[in-house]
């Protein structure tokens, strides 16, 4: 396990590093987490984290100065969260993923302040970058350019290495203790949150494309399968 969270903070500061310096989407939920899923030899519990992150943030656009809740690691959080909880437990229920979501969403709102932070301190660095550029030091504006990089993608891996192992623990000791009625309410949480997402999704669709749209179904027609293999 301790390899499987070095693995995922190394990727997942890769994966976060999109939000700020290459941009080519895939710091979006819907691909962070199945692809942290891949990592974890589970991309289908991924696939799922990642469309209940999509659909929740999708109304949050980084607007201007707006810097939305850091959705890329929630995500990556549930994901590996949820699988290496499931095979210390010995299975992956639908509750279980539901109290990953309640208990990393906080992290993504908590993130948000650090990037703000590193955000007040790459203005810093671009003003001195300014200061080098006037004194013609090439080497020192891009040493200060890798610094930015650099500080964009280890403090979201620190972030990850250091509150991934917290939650295992946590979900591990947790979830085998709840009261029976808590786990029900759980597993119903699981089976709405596709109904929540499609309202959403087609509230935004207009914005966001096809990728809400396409979440929501997903997240749909999982919950319909799962209830039909049931029966």
């Amino acid at each position: 396990m301790i390899l499987d969270i070095i693995m995922v903070s190394f990727a997942g500061g890769i994966l976060c590093l999109d939000r700020v310096v290459l941009q080519a989407m895939i710091s979006r939920p819907i691909v962070a987490a199945p692809v942290i899923g891949l990592i974890l030899g589970d991309p289908y519990t991924g696939l799922i984290a990642g469309a209940f992150i999509e659909l929740f943030w999708i109304d949050q656009l980084p607007i201007g100065a707006y810097i939305p809740p850091n959705d890329a690691m929630t995500a990556i959080l549930i994901t590996a969260a949820s699988i290496e909880a499931g095979r210390f437990i010995g299975a992956l229920p639908q509750g279980l993923i539901v109290l990953a979501v309640l208990l990393f969403v906080p992290c993504g709102l908590l993130s948000r302040r650090m990037e703000l932070w590193l955000c007040r301190g790459n203005e810093k660095l671009a003003d001195e970058a300014l200061n080098d550029a006037k004194r013609g030091d090439i080497r020192s504006i891009n040493r200060r350019h890798i610094i930015a990089i650099m500080k964009a993608y280890f403090f979201p891996a620190l972030f990850i290495l250091a509150t991934l192992p917290v939650g295992i623990l946590l979900m591990t000791w947790a979830y085998p203790r709840l009261a029976s009625w808590a786990i029900r309410g759980l597993t119903l949480t699981y089976s709405f949150v596709p109904f929540i997402g499609t309202a959403v999704a087609l509230s935004t669709s207009k914005l966001r494309g096809t990728i809400p749209i396409f979440c929501a179904f997903f997240l749909a027609m999982t919950v319909i399968i799962r209830f039909i293999r049931d029966i």
